[in-house]
């Protein structure tokens, strides 16, 4: 059948399907897309028993394989007779338009002219027509997620015409990253609701716990943040809330005051009258706040439980046309996660349910993007409305390395009042920005990288620690990037290890490097680059000494068991500096050196699955982050600091 297809024999592939209908395969529809036989495409199409729901190994579908064609009859069948979305995403969220656009591009690159029956006219008239049918360029739209990597539970707010949104972090130190935008697009760190050690209260906390699920909100010229202050499981209390404020949405904030409400996901609701309300889970439970928002002057009562009925949290409450509106996160954070709303026209009254619920879910269980939840809307200064919401996107349909992420959607309501995201069609991969004509970045990357912003606590703003460090235990350099790290007493392995600099990790595939001055080392010390999830599991790449003489090595640790290997040779020499490299494909890492940035790069070790940093990779405690890289240096009882500079965080 194949054959037949590649020699544009319709006749031949008549007979076989006549006679045996059974034989008829996707991949004899993706080979006619792709050679953009459109005869033969619309004959498998219109006569065959094949379905147009059919994906190969990278989730990708007949229009992935027609934009290869470059045939624009071909493309527009798929899309207008058959239905075809162009703007689906496959395993790596690559769309039917980002392939024409690629290849566009890569022909334009080769040549300045070329023939009038080339491939890349084709293109040119592909893209053209879909510029016509959508009616935005290419460079109008973004893609999901919009915050990569270790960003989960999204809360936002507008103020005039900037938007702040803040996430989960858990043990990681500085708390509560606060990101700034204009464009609801790009997005840049520009504080932390927690900077002060003193304040963090996570030293005793395992890798999980901590800071889950902020929100943001502004009133009466100030910012409020809420989060769950999530303890060991020790009794009698696992839960608080805390609640901070500023009057600069970069802070400094608060000292964080302690509300004694069990629950998780809190929110504050301010109403039309002045009053101040705090919601939370189970379902959504409310109470009043004094004036302050710091103190609880009723009690928690429900307000409605949830329209799924299972796991409901992280409830938000808004008021519009005369109603408030309940949105709640529901069916856990896995597969089944998805965003329910209700309404009442009274905020203590009953609460319908939405007859479109969920108004987000992902429901191909093959796609990309999945657990789709805990999400947030917010109004634009021009009167429309977006949803900023959680998702992860697992490796084999199973490691989520990269962790929760944060994508947005647009909201529409509907003429009987109800909120949807995204015409209720699930999570996008590429979509309208919400303010196409900003052709702005964000404020860092239009400075090009050159500025260096760096948090009240020390660290650069987009790093962190597990745990606070003290001060003048980690000292990061005012106009380049250099760190100075003070060895850790207790190894990565301990809860009471601290100094580890981490950034996280925003890319499937990258290349990661550090330049590390070769520290005067004693045995049993070592100090050099890691992948980091939580005290459970991690590696660790660099330099260690044992019985007197310098070695490499490398250590992958999974909950009690340690895989070490050392060099077989030790490091000999006056090498002043070290390089290490970390190249990432998927789950896959390659490591490697160079000393005093000179000579041959060195391959060291390849760790084939480092399937344990992610949520998925061992079942102890709370796993709820992602997968990081950074800098370590573990001292043990003698003291060790270590420079460290230029670390690159390469995405390819």
């Amino acid at each position: 059948m194949i054959d037949a297809i590649r020699h544009d024999d319709l006749d031949r592939l008549k007979e076989i399907l006549i006679n045996e209908p059974s034989k008829v395969s996707k991949e004899a529809l993706f080979e006619a897309a792709k050679l953009g036989n459109l005869d033969i495409l619309k004959y498998l199409v219109e006569y065959s028993r094949i379905s147009l729901n059919e994906y190969d190994d990278e989730h990708r579908n007949v229009l992935h394989f027609g934009a290869e064609s470059g045939d624009l009859e071909v493309f527009k069948y798929l899309v207008e007779r058959c239905g075809m979305d162009p703007l689906e995403g496959d395993s790596d969220l690559v769309t039917p338009w980002d392939i024409v656009h690629d290849l566009r591009q890569s022909y334009e690159n080769m040549y300045e002219e070329y023939p009038e029956d080339s491939l890349a006219l084709g293109y040119i008239n592909i893209e053209n027509y879909l510029e016509n049918q959508f009616g935005h360029k290419y460079e109008d739209y973004y893609h999901n997620p919009i915050r990569r990597g270790f960003y989960p539970d999204p809360s936002i707010v507008r103020v005039g015409s900037d938007y702040y949104m803040v996430n989960s972090s858990f043990i990681f130190f500085p708390c509560i990253p606060i990101s700034h935008s204009r464009d609801l697009i790009h997005w840049e760190i520009i504080g932390h609701a927690i900077t002060n050690p003193d304040w963090a209260h996570l030293d005793e906390l395992e890798g999980g716990r901590g800071y889950w699920a902020p929100d943001i909100s502004y009133y009466e010229g100030r910012f409020y943040i809420t989060a769950t202050y999530r303890l060991n499981d020790v009794p009698p209390t696992y839960r608080r809330q805390i609640v901070v404020s500023s009057d600069k949405p970069e802070g400094p904030y608060t000292e964080p005051v302690f509300i004694d409400e069990d629950g998780i996901d809190p929110s504050i609701f301010n109403d039309d009258d002045g009053r101040r309300y705090m919601l939370l889970n189970r379902g959504a439970r409310i109470f009043e706040l004094d004036k302050s928002g710091t103190k609880k002057i009723s009690d928690a009562q429900l307000l409605y439980y949830g329209d799924h009925k299972r796991a409901p949290e992280g409830p938000h409450l808004y008021k519009k046309d005369g109603y408030y509106y309940l949105l709640e996160a529901e069916g856990g954070t896995g597969p089944g996660h998805r965003v329910t709303v209700s309404r009442s026209k009274e905020l203590f009254g009953v609460y319908e349910r939405c007859p479109y619920n969920p108004i987000m879910r992902q429901k191909d269980e093959t796609a990309a993007i999945q657990r789709c939840g805990h999400g947030d809307l917010v109004e634009t200064q021009d009167g429309r409305w977006f949803m900023v919401y959680l998702c992860g996107r697992a490796l084999d349909g199973r490691y989520s390395i990269l962790g929760r992420e944060t994508a947005i959607d647009p909201v529409t309501w509907t003429p009987d009042g109800w909120p949807i995201v995204n015409d209720l069609k699930g999570p996008s991969a590429m979509q309208v920005k919400p303010f196409p004509e900003m052709d702005t970045d964000s404020d860092a990357e239009a400075d090009n990288g050159k500025r260096v912003r760096i948090s009240p606590c020390g660290l650069y703003m987009e790093y962190m620690t597990p745990r606070p460090f003290e001060d003048g235990e980690v000292v990061c350099s005012s106009d380049e990037r250099k760190f100075q790290i003070k060895g850790s007493r207790a190894p990565l392995s301990s809860v009471d290890s601290r100094n580890i600099v981490l950034r996280r990790q925003s890319s499937l595939v990258f290349s990661y490097s550090v330049s590390m001055d070769i520290p005067d080392i004693k045995d049993g010390q070592s100090a050099g680059i890691c992948g980091y999830y939580d005290e459970n599991t991690f590696f660790e790449f660099g330099i260690t000494r044992k019985e007197g003489r310098r070695y490499l090595y490398v250590n992958e640790h999974i909950g009690d068991e340690d895989r070490a290997l050392l060099s077989k040779e030790p490091l000999e020499g006056t090498a002043e500096s070290i390089r290490l490299y970390m190249d990432t494909d998927h789950l896959r890492r390659e490591l490697s050196y160079c000393l005093n940035e000179e000579g041959d790069r060195r391959h060291f070790a390849t760790l084939d699955n480092v399937f344990y940093l992610c949520d998925e990779g061992l079942d102890r405690g709370k796993r709820f982050t992602g997968a990081m890289v950074g800098m370590y240096a573990f001292s043990g009882a003698n003291e060790m600091i270590v420079s460290f500079r230029d670390d690159m965080f390469k995405e390819m």
